[in-house]
């Protein structure tokens, strides 16, 4: 995954056909999001989204799903509880790691 800056006015990527655009003085425009103007950093996220969004494509349709599907189930809490690993004394707790 690499955002590229041409020329410092296009921003490509070799993962994604979406691209971001100098507008001037430190704005940007990108495909995707259409009439927003975004700082540098925005932008260079923005496209970076656009790269995971194609990575999880990928990964998606090897298990038959769409990545907007995979997204959706991922985004669930797991039926099966919170995974702990009691040799560590470390435990998963909403997302993080506590100990």
């Amino acid at each position: 995954m690499a955002v590229q800056v041409v020329d410092r006015s296009l921003m490509t990527s070799d993962l994604t056909p979406h691209q971001a655009k100098s507008v001037g003085v430190g704005g940007w425009v990108v495909s995707f999001l259409p009439g927003r103007t975004l700082t540098t950093e925005q932008a260079t996220a923005a496209l970076q989204a656009a790269e995971a969004v194609a990575a999880v494509n990928a990964l998606a349709g090897q298990v038959g799903l769409t990545a907007m599907e995979t997204v959706g189930l991922a985004t669930q809490e797991s039926p099966w509880g919170e995974p702990e690993c009691v040799g560590l004394r470390r435990f998963w707790r909403r997302g993080r790691l506590e100990r």
